[in-house]
């Protein structure tokens, strides 16, 4: 999906966006690979780069552990099967942790601790993200915005705001000028979800967080709204229409078709409707990959494979105050 037209003389900003790769070490290695790849200057990640799940790996004894994954009881009996769990569950987005047995059984009596330690193999794995980026992209020129979504906990998050990085800068909050002429907002709540994720606001709420953004902007039309929640009916929101009265939440059928609707956010649309910025970029709904014009705003969702190590993308090229070209990714 792409679109390219008669380029000014002046030179072009190349912007990558990917977003929801929810602590894939793999999808993560490709989104910094994309920046010379690609003949990037910018990269953009979109928010929800945490992992949602630790699983404990527990050592019995004499080169033998077992672990649960998605119901599975997996017993490993040589070093190699252990180091290909732990390289699958990297790919998942899931953290890890070998354990002996009295260890394990503590944690399933201690909520309190389990949270600390899924708050701890986050924590670690995010600055060691940002160690990468730095390492990565060291002289390159290209950098890296970086913003949290609605399933990454607030703890967590405050790894970012690292001091002294050259290429990776945590954006979330703040106006940012992403070349000369182009400024970007973010925000990376979402409205209320049935999964209860640990950044929900109402609509309003919401609402009222990108006006107070908006007002740090100058120039509404060369800025991009980075906003974790899509767009309201848009085609960047299209996903089953779920009961959240079922645990877990399931699909509504009707006439034996699954119902589908947007699920985005109408006070996203309203700013995006009202201000026209120049580009938005949006995440959140994996399966909606698109990219819709509202007014005069070109909105995009690249989607999410990240479970399968696939990198979803977009390129975008900008050139003051107009979208040149644009081109969706998959790799």
């Amino acid at each position: 999906m792409s679109f390219f037209s008669r380029k000014s003389k002046s030179k072009p900003t190349r912007l990558y966006f990917a977003t929801d790769v929810h602590g894939s070490e793999r999808t993560y290695r490709k989104f910094l690979n994309a920046g010379k790849f690609y003949e990037v200057d910018v990269l953009v990640m979109g928010g929800d780069i945490t992992g949602k799940l630790l699983v404990p790996i527990i050592d019995e004894g004499n080169g033998n552990y077992r672990a649960t994954l998605q119901g599975e009881v997996e017993r490993l009996t040589t070093q190699d099967e252990l180091e290909k769990l732990e390289d699958r569950l990297r790919t998942l987005g899931f953290y890890f942790k070998t354990m002996k047995e009295d260890e394990f059984k503590h944690l399933q009596e201690n909520p309190t601790a389990v949270d600390e330690l899924f708050h701890e193999q986050a924590k670690n794995r995010l600055s060691d993200w940002i160690d990468l980026a730095e390492s990565r992209l060291k002289g390159t020129g290209i950098r890296c915005f970086v913003t949290g979504g609605n399933d990454d906990d607030p703890e967590v998050l405050e790894v970012m705001k690292r001091e002294n990085t050259e290429a990776f800068i945590a954006c979330e909050g703040e106006a940012v000028m992403v070349d000369s002429s182009h400024s970007m907002i973010s925000v990376g709540f979402s409205t209320y979800t049935p999964w209860d994720t640990p950044r929900e606001v109402s609509d309003e709420e919401l609402g009222d967080m990108i006006e107070e953004m908006i007002a740090k902007v100058q120039e509404p039309g060369k800025s991009i709204f980075n906003f974790h929640d899509p767009p309201n009916d848009s085609t960047l929101d299209t996903c089953p229409k779920l009961d959240w009265d079922t645990d877990p939440p399931t699909p509504i059928v009707e006439a034996g078709q699954i119902v589908m609707h947007g699920a985005g956010s109408k006070s996203v649309r309203k700013a995006i409707e009202t201000y026209q910025p120049l580009l938005g970029l949006h995440g959140h709904i994996h399966e909606s990959q698109s990219v819709a014009k509202i007014g005069k705003t070109t909105c995009i969702n690249p989607g999410s494979e990240y479970g399968e190590g696939v990198l979803r993308g977009c390129i975008v090229i900008m050139n003051e105050g107009n979208i040149e070209g644009y081109q969706m990714t998959r790799g």
